[in-house]
């Protein structure tokens, strides 16, 4: 029977340490400050030194404890050293989160294997080896996890020109349901993703304007009536990092207004 200590408990990540991939980009950036003021310490990669440099200065600012170490995600060197020092930084990893990630969209004819490759490479073979390295961290610890992989509505429906991010975003959900089969009951270990649809960011700001045929074929598949905003991203995965997901575990979570439903 749930009391008031339990409930009150539920969200509560105060201490609990996350290290988050693709730190620097719009989702990752607002995740890392939303951990932060939850009372999370907050360890970031990514590929600039500048720019991961400038987004922990930012979060010491507002009083978060954060450190910083840049490499490839789809480089193994790279992400052995990341979980390295991230250790070495606050003794322990608690959360993952995979935010890195690439797309080119082409027709299937006209690109080039290397940037299927390259789709490849950042967003499953990426976020492969960092479920290697921090679970093997996670079970050394002995205190089970959370392990949030970011993917796409797209991990579930085509789209022209998607060949390489549709394959690759489904192949993130099955990496996340065969983690779960793997961990959850013998470590502790819960690993889910988070699939988005289309969110505001330096990239996609062009998207965003309401008199654009794009936004408006957006807004037709959007139950919610709008696109999403960096903010809209950090409920759930602080939900995904806390007690109250304990018993979710191999699941895709929906963060996409209602895209899936129409």
């Amino acid at each position: 029977m749930a009391d008031k200590q339990f409930v009150n408990n539920l969200f509560d990540v105060k201490g609990k340490v996350a290290l988050l991939t693709g730190a620097t980009g719009a989702l990752g950036k607002a995740v890392a400050i939303g951990y932060g003021l939850a009372g999370m310490k907050v360890f970031v990669t990514g590929r600039s030194d500048d720019k991961c440099k400038n987004l922990c200065e930012e979060l010491t600012a507002q009083g978060i404890e954060c450190g910083y170490s840049i490499g490839d995600p789809a480089v193994e060197e790279d992400v052995i050293r990341i979980v390295k020092d991230a250790v070495e930084k606050f003794g322990e990893i608690n959360v993952l989160l995979t935010a890195a990630g690439y797309n080119h969209a082409q027709p299937i004819v006209e690109q080039e294997l290397s940037e299927w490759k390259k789709i490849m490479d950042s967003d499953v073979q990426g976020t492969w080896l960092f479920c290697k390295y921090v679970g093997e961290q996670m079970i050394k610890q002995g205190k089970g996890g959370k392990v949030i992989l970011v993917s796409s509505a797209r991990s579930k429906m085509g789209m022209a020109g998607y060949t390489g991010y549709c394959t690759a975003k489904a192949g993130i959900d099955l990496m996340a349901q065969s983690l779960a089969c793997e961990w959850t009951a013998k470590y502790k270990i819960n690993v889910n993703t988070i699939n988005p649809t289309v969110f505001r960011s330096d990239l996609t700001e062009w998207m965003f304007d309401p008199e654009s045929a794009v936004y408006q074929n957006f807004l037709k598949r959007l139950p919610i009536g709008r696109l999403g905003e960096p903010d809209d991203f950090v409920g759930p995965c602080i939900f995904l990092a806390s007690a109250a997901s304990d018993f979710m575990t191999g699941a895709n979570v929906a963060v996409e207004g209602g895209y899936w439903a129409n």
